[in-house]
């Protein structure tokens, strides 16, 4: 520890935060082991083999290894079919396909979990700029806000699914930038169930960001139409250097296949010059990685909470994403937070990270990842908006092991 000095206060609190934390790291153990059981049979059903990870040229006609990943993906997220791809720049580029594939022009998005992320917000018409967005193609926006206690407010979905002219249900799982708790994959359920009592042709959209491998069953196992999300989230674990996936109905997979190639290529084409064995070895140890990743978050929580800070989720809260929120009230304790962060990873640990218009937000950002892979919040970072109240949304941790070594040192740059 001399290396990272980390204060004896820290250090002691740290030994507290982890004689308190031991049943949940056990939930959190046999969660993995349920999941790493579901992916090994799923990869042994499709018979993946060393062929799977060849590269493809050019137009990328029958590649193997892309033909079976959409397979075992499907099956992982409960749904008939999906879309894996290295082509989709990030998880709002696949959930921006699956929106507009979802939709036709005179439909409504209904939102049911308030105000999508901020990066959402552009694809669906909420910003100033249109260009390109579902508004400009008519297609309008509706949201529900949760209930006051988190839970979906199903009496007023059912309500505005009888009254509006609905194309499809959106469902963002995680928080986002905000207090809220993310939902369970049951409270999904329950909405599923709800709005296709009314009409069955109605799609629900889940954005399942962060959220992927935190249960033992997934949105599709509950009746989502589809879900989507990152490969460098949550079902990368941590090897995938790019890519987002969507999973769902075939007819709404080949629309949003349509949307990133061209209509009439659809999901056939794309090469894959590398091969594929990065993205088939980060599913294998996505259960693994999500675990480390959640005993950060726990450890996390209860270190905060025993140095006075607010925190959502609580340590021996249920949980249903990776994402931690410490609240600090303070934009100089949310930077020293990241700078903590920062110092603490493997890679750029010596840049000092700054808040930055980063493109899609509509506040500043400051945000701490020093990441093997650009981006990747499925390893250690923190990031938040430079607003009220100034809370950090740390994510991620290859490692458990060096994940505490980074939220230890976090804590302790705030003593400076």
């Amino acid at each position: 520890m001399e290396h990272f000095q980390i204060s004896d206060k820290i250090l002691e609190l740290a030994k507290l935060a982890m004689d308190d934390i031991a049943l949940q790291f056990k939930t959190i153990d046999d969660i993995a082991q349920i999941n790493t059981e579901r992916v090994l049979t799923v990869f042994q059903r499709h018979r993946v083999s060393d062929a799977c990870f060849s590269g493809t040229t050019g137009y990328g006609y029958n590649d193997k290894g892309r033909e079976t990943l959409d397979l075992i993906f499907a099956d992982i997220m409960g749904t008939p079919s999906a879309l894996v791809r290295a082509g989709f720049v990030n998880g709002t580029h696949a959930i921006a396909a699956t929106l507009f594939a979802s939709l036709r022009p005179g439909q409504t998005l209904l939102s049911v979990t308030g105000t999508p992320y901020d990066t959402l917000q552009g694809v669906i018409g909420l910003s100033s700029d249109r260009r390109g967005s579902l508004k400009e193609q008519d297609i309008s926006y509706l949201q529900i806000e949760l209930n006051e206690d988190g839970t979906p407010d199903l009496k007023r979905l059912e309500e505005a699914l009888r009254a509006q002219t609905i194309g499809a249900v959106f469902v963002q799982r995680s928080r986002g930038y905000s207090s809220r708790r993310a939902l369970s994959v049951k409270e999904i359920g329950g909405i599923c169930d709800c709005a296709h009592s009314v009409d069955r042709k109605i799609n629900i959209i889940v954005d399942n960001c962060y959220g992927e491998f935190t249960e033992i069953i997934e949105p599709g196992d509950v009746g989502a139409d589809v879900v989507a999300g990152s490969l460098i989230k949550n079902p990368g674990g941590g090897l995938a250097p790019m890519g987002g996936y969507i999973a769902g109905r075939e007819d709404i997979m080949e629309a949003a296949a349509y949307r990133l190639t061209a209509p009439g290529i659809g999901s056939r084409c794309g090469a894959a010059p590398d091969g594929h064995r990065l993205l088939y070895q980060g599913a294998f140890l996505a259960p693994h990685t999500v675990a480390q990743a959640m005993k950060t978050a726990v450890f996390s929580a209860r270190l905060f909470e025993l140095l006075g800070y607010s925190t959502h989720p609580k340590y021996d809260d249920a949980r249903s994403d990776i994402i931690q929120m410490i609240g600090f009230g303070s934009p100089i304790l949310l930077e020293r937070f990241c700078k903590g962060i920062q110092a603490a990873s493997p890679v750029d640990s010596f840049v000092t990270p700054e808040a930055w218009e980063m493109p899609g937000y509509g506040h500043p950002v400051i945000m701490a990842a020093g990441t093997f892979i650009q981006g990747a919040s499925i390893e250690l970072s923190a990031d938040g908006p430079m607003r009220e109240p100034y809370g950090a949304y740390l994510q991620g941790g290859l490692s458990f092991e060096s994940g505490k070594l980074g939220v230890m040192l976090a804590a302790s740059y705030l003593e400076a």
